[in-house]
């Protein structure tokens, strides 16, 4: 290939699959022996189960349930609390207890109607704020963490403030709203169970298959088929349904076939974690922070699963980019008796900088100063301590990328603007908005040292192409191409020699999982290393293999107890500005115009990264102000995309973005994380700019019209 630049973009990898619509994706494949399967589900939120009556079953239809399970009736993720099947207890609406399975999907539903289960009913917690007041009650808090300094040292300072500002603030749900629904495919063999399907995490899968089917390493295999969008949902969620076409295939020893219609998917599938922050605030005279304390509360629904690291992500971003003098976190995850919440890009940061973002904003108005203005007295420098006594080690560029969008927006202008049409304007508002904000690349602390562990293997062929063997999984974001890139540049190879199977766990280590903003950064290095080293001892016409392993950045150690540490090897960085325009008859907003600025080290691929962009900015725009989820007794309300009310091409204005290079050392060709930080700045920018549309002040996302009209 040997671009000059390895930003140059080149056409994807998948591309001509995706646009001819040759590609399978798991819906599309049909194996023989194969049956379907559906799911019977819980229609309370929270009780015991008392007695199930199966209808008559044809021929060939019958019931999978917890008994048929080989090994332990628990989904392997990080705690053991999400049954396969429910077998005693129910927690949550459309939890699952039994699958039917059968050729034909019209006599599963006919016979899913028929058959009936007794429960007793109990008194389940259906709200956030009902959780929050039980938290001391028994197995309602899911994890906690605390960190920073003492509140007796913070209660000094208070002592002696000018002022001390209490605020909360709530954010709602987000639905993934991936172009493919769930789908997973258990094929059924003498020796083995394969199962395929739309993934994010490979080996997560493949443990959890080897404890329910309690069987050896050898007996399951996971392929990851092409899968149409994640963003977390693909995380976590697939090992449950993994283990449902397993455990079925292996019961009745055929192939079976589970896929979700998107209502079905949209109602019991893992949401983003609703979140609620109160913060404490001491001032002096001129508004300046003395000390802030937060309090961090996660809905985690009725299982655990990932919700402590999510909760981990939250805290570590409570302060934002912002370096706050006497700053104290405590968090929470707490149970409701509702759907599992889980994975969703930028893992719990876009509801801390929803949070922060706004509360520095509501502070700049007491302290009489420009939001924007507010917030860069605070920023965080190069050799500054992180809120856990960590340390930013590396150039920090956020003064550049500001100025560069302020010139870029022509934002001063504008603002003098706004102001004199407002108020010669009855029914319309303009305003301008700003957000700072930056992600953590890679796992928390030493989550790669000690959990990951991550493994890539190249291996070259007689005709000498070069194969790469990792679990990473494209799920649209690209690395099929760029991972591919890397290699190629690193080799001096043509770009259509270096070959990217889909994924499968009897053909590659582990590599960890496709998640945190890792896989570029960490995988890309390992693999830039093992490329190099094949070309050191390169063999014209000869097999040759070649494996590598992760090596872990000297940093200050992690302590997950007591939050101490450095958090991520390295940080990336955004600024977006925002302007808007309101209705304030109907309460309905348009975007104008949306500028961002980002620092990812070094792109690897500029189209590949404007596309993260632009999709990222789309769905933290709407997260904002746009899409809105409830559930009523624990029931979600929105059962369709158009309930649920995602932007469409209507509601994105184009994006002026600029990348800003910054290479990294311990990134390929100096790449950082870019798939998470592109979502987290489009929600607190569009709250601003709401803001200094109407002069008012919000205490939540999303800002729907209802909302707007409620505070005129």
């Amino acid at each position: 290939m040997s671009l000059k630049d390895i930003s140059t973009a080149v056409p994807k990898k998948d591309h001509s699959g995706k646009v001819s619509g040759q590609l399978a994706y798991i819906s599309d494949v049909k194996v023989e022996n194969m049956v379907y399967g559906v799911l019977v589900r819980s229609p309370i939120a929270y009780g015991k189960i008392k007695s199930i009556q199966l209808p008559n079953f044809p021929e060939g239809y019958e019931a999978v349930g917890a008994e048929q399970i080989p090994g332990p009736n628990v989904v392997k993720i990080i705690q053991e609390d999400q049954p396969i099947f429910a077998n005693e207890w129910v927690n949550y609406i459309g939890e699952p207890i039994l699958m039917l399975v059968g050729k034909e999907l019209d006599i599963l539903y006919r016979l899913l109607n028929e058959v009936k289960i007794e429960f007793e009913e109990h008194q389940a917690i259906y709200t956030l704020d009902d959780a929050i007041q039980q938290k001391s009650a028994p197995g309602v808090t899911m994890a906690s963490y605390e960190f920073g300094e003492s509140l007796e040292a913070i209660r000094t300072i208070e002592q002696g403030a000018h002022k001390i500002i209490e605020e909360e603030y709530s954010t709602g749900y987000q639905e993934h709203v991936y172009l493919e629904p769930q789908g997973m495919l258990g094929i059924y063999k003498e020796d083995e169970i394969v199962v395929q399907g739309s993934m994010q995490c490979l080996y997560y899968i493949k443990n959890a298959l080897i404890s329910a089917l309690a069987c050896g390493d050898d007996e399951v295999r996971v392929v990851q088929s092409p899968t149409g969008g994640g963003f977390g949902g693909k995380e976590e969620f697939p090992s449950m349904m993994a283990c449902h076409v397993a455990v079925a295939a292996n019961a009745v020893k055929k192939s079976v076939m589970l896929v979700f219609d998107r209502s079905e998917d949209m109602v019991v599938t893992t949401k983003r974690h609703p979140a609620k922050f109160k913060y404490r605030t001491a001032i002096d005279e001129e508004g300046n922070i003395l000390s802030m304390c937060v309090d961090v509360f996660l809905d985690g629904g009725a299982n655990a699963g990932l919700s402590s690291v999510v909760l981990q992500r939250a805290l570590l971003n409570s302060a934002g980019v912002y370096k706050i003098p006497h700053f104290h976190a405590k968090g929470y995850v707490l149970k409701t008796h509702t759907v599992p919440n889980g994975a969703f890009r930028g893992f719990g940061a876009p509801q801390s900088f929803a949070g922060i973002e706004s509360h520095m904003g509501h502070l700049s108005k007491l302290a009489n100063i420009e939001p924007l203005e507010y917030k860069r007295k605070y920023l965080v420098k190069q050799g500054d301590p992180t809120i856990t006594k960590g340390q930013f080690r590396d150039p920090i560029l956020m003064e550049d990328m500001i100025e560069d969008l302020l010139n870029a927006s022509d934002f001063k202008k504008k603002k003098g603007e706004f102001q004199r049409f407002n108020q010669q304007n009855l029914r319309y508002k303009k305003g301008i908005g700003t957000s700072l904000f930056l992600h953590g690349c890679g796992f928390t602390g030493s989550g790669e040292r000690d959990h990951i562990k991550a493994t890539v293997k190249l291996v070259k062929s007689k005709d000498d192409n070069v194969i790469l063997k990792i679990s990473n999984s494209d799920m649209g974001q690209g690395i099929y191409t760029t991972l591919s890139k890397i290699v190629a540049q690193a080799l001096d190879l043509p770009f259509d020699r270096v070959l990217y199977p889909d994924p499968d766990t009897k053909e590659v280590p582990d590599s960890g999982p496709t998640v945190a903003s890792r896989t570029t950064m960490i995988v890309g290095k390992l693999l830039e290393r093992a490329a190099k080293k094949l070309k050191a001892q390169w063999q014209t016409g000869v097999e040759q293999e070649v494996v590598e392993n992760y090596v872990h950045r000297e940093m200050i150690p992690w302590d997950e107890k007591t939050f101490t540490g450095d958090a991520y090897p390295a940080y990336s960085w955004g600024v977006n500005i925002v302007e808007v325009e309101v209705d304030t008859l109907t309460g309905n907003v348009k975007l104008e115009k949306v500028y961002g600025s980002y620092e990812v080290g070094k792109a690897i691929d500029n189209r590949i990264l404007k596309g993260q962009i632009d999709g990222g900015l789309a769905q933290g725009l709407a997260y904002g102000y746009l899409e809105k989820m409830t559930s009523k007794e624990g029931r979600i309300q929105q059962k369709s995309i158009s309930d649920y009310g995602p932007p469409t091409s209507m509601d994105v204005v184009s994006i002026e973005s600029k990348v800003f290079d910054n290479p990294y050392a311990d990134g390929p060709y100096g790449a950082k994380g870019a798939g998470e930080l592109t979502l987290i700045g489009g929600a607190p920018a569009v709250q601003a700019a709401i803001e200094d549309a109407l002069q008012t002040s919000f205490q939540q996302i999303p800002i729907t019209p209802e909302v707007i009209i409620e505070s005129l």
